[in-house]
């Protein structure tokens, strides 16, 4: 296991693909990294060995090329249901066993990860701290008298000690960003509706979101290529188009704003990351942080607090003796407030939604630190509801104003506790907001988590594109080539979250934007397996096709070409509106017994009529 000690994606990838592992081999080496590390209260429950070498074989019997995550080791926050694995909340007796699992987890058990068990956190996902749980204080992964974070605890440590590739929590109110800043992780809250919340215990159910862990921002935009994608089945899921960021101006708070509650080293470690930030070519420009700050003020002081015991309200009249005192305080006092009160809230949010516009106009992304401060374990549980609150200055925001966010390492305070910061966008940037997070990332820190590893080298030459006065991605996609990136187009399996789309990935290829065709095309599902379209110029009729416009190093495309079977081959492409990109196109005889599916307007409306 030298090559793959960190559980990187890339490296287990790489590492499958020249057959000097297998998954059982990956799931055996998990189990021992399990059994042999500190009791730091991550575990709520581990899968035996038997259903984890089983579910390895079953892998090993399928293509790497069918399956993005192949015999990729993941955990899952205890909130989230794994199928035939108990679902606890970090509440023994509200426990039950789910038959199916989530939507979120199932999409990555088809894309041939494997989930090893699941993880601890503050009961019923409420606390910034992680020390709110029967099953124990779970410790930072740097130091254990201090907090992990919260409520995604045992996720993050889970990721940050080396025991999983990436992790599943959730976030309402910080908990999948807060604790990868105590444990020198990525911690990405995705737009709210991106990740499916069915088969997810609420807390906040219109507020929750599916987080994602990892080491490194290319691991965690690996899992959200497959995470990703509308639940008809989840109320709350959304169809969100990625949006890039317009430029480079970051918005931080006016310094009579900020919040670092004494601590003069994580003061200094922001000043630095936004020194860093204007060296990587941002622009700092200072931003009233005042309707963030009231915004945030709504989520536990105003009446969504009340969401969560609407949530419980049957389990606590029932069973309030086996609520964590502190939760239980915290969820209780939400019957103090009345209907009357819950629209007051939802107009008083609406405006500060509108006076958040502002910010908008100035900035293209906030920078902002993830927390203010860390605290001890004890002074943590010697007054839990007050410095629970300052872990939130930074964070409880954000899903009542419907934005996303990256937290991402940048530096170590004197006594070797991790720094971190967030990035923040409007909804839909998730992927840019990764992109400059990885920049940032780099620009940093070398450590990986909590490892004795350094950060894997950069794709060399690569640039990730920028958006608006200071780089235009649409200028990258018309003009082909770019600061030695080539834009490609695809119509088919290569697209975001479908089976192909890894080799994309691990080129360092990066989605540009979603287009279509000039209305003069045609879609074929050309015969054989596995299934895959053909696209073909037709003058005379034909129609638009929705394609994905992505960046590739040049160096990278002879590769990635080369594993793309006749009789499918690169051209031309015209988009709506005139321009043209080099694009996967289908020679005509290749369309000899295939199906025309152009009525579908593009591959995953054809796939999804097709399994309906």
């Amino acid at each position: 296991m030298a090559s793959s000690r960190s559980f990187l994606i890339s490296d287990l990838l790489n590492a499958y693909r020249s057959e000097t592992l297998t998954p059982t081999q990956v799931v055996e080496e998990a189990i021992r990294r399990a059994d042999r590390a500190p009791d730091l209260h991550i575990w709520i429950t581990r899968r035996s060995r038997a259903e984890l070498l089983e579910h390895a074989r079953a892998i090993e019997e399928r293509a790497i090329e069918e399956l993005p995550l192949y015999g990729i080791p993941f955990v899952i926050k205890d909130n989230i249901d794994l199928a035939d694995v108990p679902t606890t909340a970090g509440c023994p007796a509200y426990s039950y066993t789910p038959t199916r699992s989530a939507g979120v987890v199932q999409r990555l058990l088809d894309a041939g990860a494997i989930a090893l068990g699941k993880t601890n956190l503050d009961q019923f996902a409420t606390g910034l701290v992680g020390a709110r749980s029967p099953y124990g204080a779970c410790r930072n992964s740097f130091h254990p008298d201090f907090i992990s974070g919260g409520s995604s605890s045992g996720s993050a440590v889970a990721v940050a000690t080396g025991l999983a590739s990436f992790s599943l929590g959730t976030d309402t109110a910080g908990s999948g960003r807060v604790p990868a800043a105590f444990n020198n992780i990525v911690g990405l809250k995705p737009s709210v509706g991106r990740l499916s919340t069915r088969g997810v215990v609420p807390a906040c159910r219109s507020l929750d979101c599916v987080s994602i862990f990892a080491l490194t921002t290319e691991d965690a935009t690996a899992v959200l290529a497959v995470a990703q994608g509308f639940d008809a089945e989840d109320p709350f899921s959304r169809r969100i188009a990625d949006r890039p960021l317009a430029g480079r101006r970051c918005g931080v708070p006016y310094g009579a704003q900020m919040q670092f509650f004494g601590d003069e080293e994580y003061a200094r470690l922001f000043d630095q990351a936004i020194a860093r930030v204007e060296s990587l070519g941002g622009t700092i420009v200072r931003i009233d942080f005042a309707p963030f700050l009231d915004a945030a003020r709504l989520l536990y002081g105003g009446p969504w607090v009340a969401e969560r015991y609407a949530a419980l309200e049957e389990f606590i009249r029932r069973r309030a003796d086996a609520v964590h005192p502190v939760t239980r305080e915290v969820i209780e006092k939400s019957t103090d407030f009345s209907a009357v009160d819950a629209f007051k809230g939802l107009y008083r949010l609406t405006a500060l939604k509108r006076a958040s516009e502002r910010v908008w106009e100035a900035a293209d992304l906030l920078l902002t630190p993830t927390a203010g401060t860390v605290y001890e374990i004890g002074r943590v549980e010697a007054d839990p509801i007050r410095l629970n609150t300052n872990l939130g200055y930074y964070t409880n925001f954000m899903n009542l104003l419907d934005l996303a966010g990256v937290a991402v390492p940048t530096g170590f305070r004197t006594d070797g506790l991790p720094f971190g910061v967030t990035l923040v966008g409007r909804r839909g940037t998730d992927a840019a907001l990764l992109e400059w997070a990885g920049r940032l990332h780099r620009a940093s820190v070398q450590r990986l988590g909590a490892l004795d590893l350094n950060m894997p080298p950069p794709i060399p030459g690569w640039q990730p594109v920028t958006d608006g006065p200071s780089g235009s991605s649409t200028a990258a996609a018309s003009s082909g080539l770019r600061d030695g990136l080539m834009s490609i187009a695809v119509c088919g399996a290569h697209m975001e979250g479908l089976p192909l789309n890894h080799q994309l990935l691990e080129r360092g290829g990066r989605l540009v934007k979603q287009a279509k065709t000039a209305a003069r095309y045609r879609l074929f599902a050309l015969p054989g397996a596995p299934a895959r379209p053909g696209l073909i110029r037709d003058s005379t009729g034909g129609g638009s096709i929705e394609i994905e416009i992505w960046t590739l190093r040049s160096a990278d495309l002879g590769s990635f070409v080369e594993g793309i079977p006749a009789p499918l081959g690169l051209g031309k492409v015209e988009l709506q509106g005139g321009e043209t990109v080099t694009g996967f196109v289908c020679e005509s005889h290749g369309t000899d017994g295939a199906i025309d599916i152009t009525a579908h307007g593009g591959w995953r409306a054809y796939l999804a009529s097709a399994n309906s």
